[in-house]
């Protein structure tokens, strides 16, 4: 097969576990003979992902032009399945893909808000909403987020679940003794606002935070101004932040499709203390700390530093946070029955993947008819929309509650 992955994200390197979970799906794709190629945002700065030497990489940094480069990589690679991943907030990539690519698109369901339907979406469009549906496939990584698919759409999207962990072993990296309570991109829809909450009401705990796509300026400065809290550097592997890694806390305020991180940590018996809510529950499997939140509910006529709606940040108690890092900080037995716990869900979670899963869902699809010849193109992310169209997203942001 010849597949064409295309997003407005930065693949090199890949941020955040949309892009690292569809890079490791071509991986396997390339190393089974598939011959894949890549359209995607600008590079950037990060840790690296090790990538399949054969996957051809096309970055670009401007967006209506990645719109075309698509259009032209269509028609000069003649792809077998066009697979289209949810980051693409004006939904310009995925009508692209439909008008060049007549009903060989399969739809990478990834971020909620990015997709043009839903409760959760930022920028919902009946169009490109049918697009979706009328998808020859759509894919999501979890059961929960199948559901929330299933029920604004009304067709079922097949559950597969990326192997992003490796094969293992996986060290147990737990240790009761050492390390800091760490978040992984703390920004506002993550929660950073409880993160550093905990930090201060915890002045003689170590914390410490890997910045990510999500962190402003004004997220450097508070983690900053907090004398028992470090930055800590984004890593080359997961296994290099994780031995620094006491507790992780994962406090998302937005609607999270599954949680990859928390899954990582788990692996390695890190206890995870997270936001009940959305695919973050799926991801715990059953394990403790999972403690419930007042999600965002709605967005600022206003965007950040990195072209994201701002959102209005509810009030959070972060007492049940501080008792769950006091307690496992404290009490080594629980710390260690949590350890435990994680560490098997983790491993029966994981043991049940399939690699070749990606690959036999694309060779038994059959082409669809998506009716979308002569679908207006337009720019690829938030800089590029008209102003009509901008000030349209921002009415929408200060208007309508989104329920997460």
């Amino acid at each position: 097969m010849r597949l064409l992955l295309t997003a407005n994200a930065s693949y090199a390197p890949p941020r955040g576990g949309a892009t690292r979970s569809n890079l490791v799906w071509l991986n396997h794709l390339a190393s089974a003979g598939h011959a894949c190629h890549i359209v995607c945002g600008p590079a950037g700065e990060g840790a690296e992902f090790r990538r399949h030497g054969s996957i051809a990489l096309l970055p670009v940094d401007d967006p209506a032009q990645r719109v075309q480069a698509l259009h032209s990589e269509i028609h000069e690679f003649r792809p077998d399945w066009v697979l289209v991943s949810s980051e693409d907030l004006s939904h310009a990539l995925l009508r692209e893909a439909h008008h060049s690519a007549e009903g060989r698109v399969v739809y990478l369901a990834h971020t909620p808000q990015f997709f043009p339907f839903g409760p959760a979406s930022w920028n919902p469009e009946p169009h490109a909403a049918d697009l979706v549906a009328r998808s020859a496939g759509i894919v999501v990584i979890g059961r929960h987020m199948a559901g929330y698919v299933e029920s604004a759409l009304g067709r079922a999207p097949a559950v597969i679940h990326p192997p992003i962990y490796g094969s293992g072993p996986f060290a147990d990296l737990a240790d009761f003794e050492r390390g800091v309570v760490a978040m992984i991109n703390p920004c506002a829809v993550k929660g950073i606002s409880i993160f550093l909450a905990a930090a201060e009401r915890l002045s003689a705990r170590p914390f410490g935070a890997t910045p990510g796509w999500g962190t402003t300026a004004e997220d450097r400065r508070a983690l900053a101004a907090l004398p028992n809290l470090r930055i800590l550097p984004n890593p080359h592997g997961i296994d290099e932040l994780l031995r620094e890694t006491r507790v992780l806390l994962m406090p998302s305020l937005w609607y999270e499709g599954f949680g990859l991180i928390v899954m990582e940590a788990m692996l390695r018996g890190i206890p995870v203390v997270a936001s009940d809510s959305g695919g973050l529950r799926e991801a715990k499997s059953g394990t403790g700390y999972s403690i419930p939140i007042h999600p965002i509910e709605r967005y600022q006529p206003a965007f950040d530093e990195h072209a994201m709606p701002r959102p209005v940040i509810p009030e959070n108690d972060p007492a049940p946070w501080v008792d769950a890092i006091t307690e496992l900080l404290s009490d080594r037995a629980a710390y260690q029955r949590e350890s435990a716990a994680s560490r098997q869900a983790a491993h029966r979670f994981v043991s049940s993947l399939d690699a070749a899963r990606m690959e036999h869902f694309l060779t038994t699809l059959t082409p669809t008819q998506s009716r979308a010849q002569g679908a207006p193109r337009q720019g690829a992310d938030i800089e590029s929309l008209s102003p009509e169209r901008r000030a349209l997203l921002l009415r929408r942001l200060r208007q309508r509650k989104v329920a997460l």
